[in-house]
């Protein structure tokens, strides 16, 4: 390593972030800038460590050690070259990824780890600003046509890989705009859309077609579509909610999590709010938390979005509430290092103003006269362990009831929506809902699954990771080999 005793002499530094009572009136992304002197000492923390565990740590299988030693050796050009043989979209992940590396990070037993989100993010914005990234067109073209339906992250790398194997690519997006969940599920403060249209112009400049507003298994039919096309790539994601169906849950103010982050992306975005990202007018019109007090139900970090984007409409009061007990401040004894770690997370939104409750289970929602939502009902619950599995029991007496006007449903997704191309294909589902695949490859050879809608919700560089792959297994069917980067096993259970 370039400095072999950076991380005795250097402490973990991440940059600043905005001021709470500036950042809550715009959304600009929250992080300050951060010279290249400070990812330098960052970078010099990285151990000789012998065996780097953030390897297996991260889905992608970053070459972590070796591109913080490029960075510590000023050597840019190097970092992302490295950088970017396994991850595509760097832009990404430096911003949302929850860091798996990091929790499998050698120096994190007794240490703070490696800031190695930060240091990707500073590795793959300096390559846009020192002109490192251009687009890269294939030497040659196969004669092969692949067409990759759903524009996110998954879709975005399979097209990325396969584009560079040669093949023609045409990504298929029902969305008005290319980006899925990035586009219109991530809020601008914690990833501006500038940066995902930066990287599409390098795309399309690279020879992929995007065609958006396009409903596949609608506007074009299955057969038509394997009829056009050599191989096909599933990347729908996964887009039905988990709901909530108590009583009440008919009223006005109840409503899923994605369709109010969906309109504010639209609102900073300058686009038409009055319908949603595939043309369709919204069912239940505009969606707003000024002046009302808002109930977030599911503590993952889509429910921390609807925090951050109250805040910023200026609700009256946001409170967010989790069924499950609240998880230790420090790692659980029951996922040891380098696993994922069980803990307490504090999102940035949070740091803005929240009350967190956990143990609560809602009852019902409450409205007035009018068909409004005014309350919800809620208990508190006891957790126990009933021969190695969780059992919830309610709390006597705790039924009580919470002023509430917008109640945001963010318990997460269930599978891919079956009612038109997927039914239309009649490919194999698996018992979760979601597309059967072996090596990417669904029951029908020419059709290929990859991301949320293979594996489930999950993560973006899950989600990134599961495009390279099954670009590779698309080569493969199509070529007889392929020449793609492959990913190296992962040693460990991750996210």
């Amino acid at each position: 390593m370039g400095k072999p005793t950076g991380f005795l002499e250097f402490a973990r530094e991440l940059p600043k972030k905005r001021d709470v009572q500036e950042r809550v009136h715009d959304y600009k992304e929250i992080e300050m800038p951060f010279a290249e002197s400070d990812s330098q000492r960052q970078a010099a923390r990285c151990m000789d460590c012998g065996t780097p565990f953030c390897h297996s740590g991260c889905p992608l299988g970053n070459i972590i050690p070796e591109f913080n030693d490029a960075v510590y050796e000023e050597n840019w050009a190097y970092a992302y070259e490295l950088l970017s043989s396994t991850n595509n979209f760097p832009e990404f992940t430096g911003r949302i990824c929850p860091a798996p590396c990091e929790a499998s990070c050698v120096l994190g037993i007794n240490k703070p780890p490696v800031a190695i989100e930060f240091i990707e993010k500073s590795i793959v914005e300096a390559a846009f600003a020192k002109g490192y990234v251009q687009p890269k067109t294939p030497a040659q073209r196969t004669g092969k046509t692949v067409a990759v339906i759903g524009g996110g992250p998954a879709g975005m790398a399979a097209a990325a890989q396969l584009n560079k194997a040669g093949h023609t690519v045409t990504v298929f997006e029902r969305a008005d705009q290319i980006g899925g969940l990035l586009r219109y599920g991530i809020p601008d403060f914690k990833l501006e859309k500038t940066v995902i249209d930066r990287r599409l112009a390098v795309m399309e400049a690279e020879g992929i077609t995007f065609k958006t507003g396009v409903n596949v298994g609608k506007d074009i039919k299955a057969a038509d579509l394997l009829d056009s096309f050599d191989a096909v790539v599933l990347s729908g994601g996964s887009t039905v909610p988990r709901d909530l169906p108590i009583k009440g849950r008919e009223l006005k103010g109840v409503h899923f999590a994605m369709e109010f982050l969906s309109q504010q992306n639209k609102r900073v975005a300058g686009r038409p709010v009055e319908v949603d990202h595939r043309g369709a007018a919204y069912e239940n019109g505009e969606l707003l938390a000024t002046g009302k007090n808002v109930v977030v139900i599911g503590g993952g970090d889509t429910g921390s979005d609807c925090v951050g984007t109250s805040n910023r409409h200026g609700a009256a009061s946001v409170t967010q509430i989790e069924l499950m007990p609240v998880p230790p401040k420090e790692r659980a004894e029951s996922t040891p290092w380098p696993n994922w770690p069980m803990m307490l997370r504090t999102s940035t939104s949070h740091e803005e103003g929240c009350d967190r409750h956990w143990s609560i289970n809602t009852k019902e929602f409450i409205g007035d006269e009018n068909g409004n939502l005014k309350a919800l009902k809620i208990v508190d619950l006891e957790w126990s362990n009933a021969n190695g599995r969780m059992q919830m029991a309610e709390v006597p007496g705790s039924e009580r009831e919470i002023p509430c006007e917008l109640a945001l449903l963010a318990a997460g997704f269930l599978f891919p929506q079956k009612e038109g191309l997927l039914a239309d294909l009649g490919v194999e589902l698996d018992e979760r809902g979601n597309v059967k695949a072996n090596n990417y490859q669904t029951s029908i050879p020419n059709v290929f699954a990859a991301g949320d809608m293979r594996r489930g919700q999950s993560l973006v560089v899950w989600a990134i990771s599961e495009g390279r792959e099954a670009a590779r297994a698309v080569d493969t069917y199509l070529m007889g080999e392929s020449m793609l980067e492959a990913k190296a096993t992962s040693m460990l259970a991750v996210v």
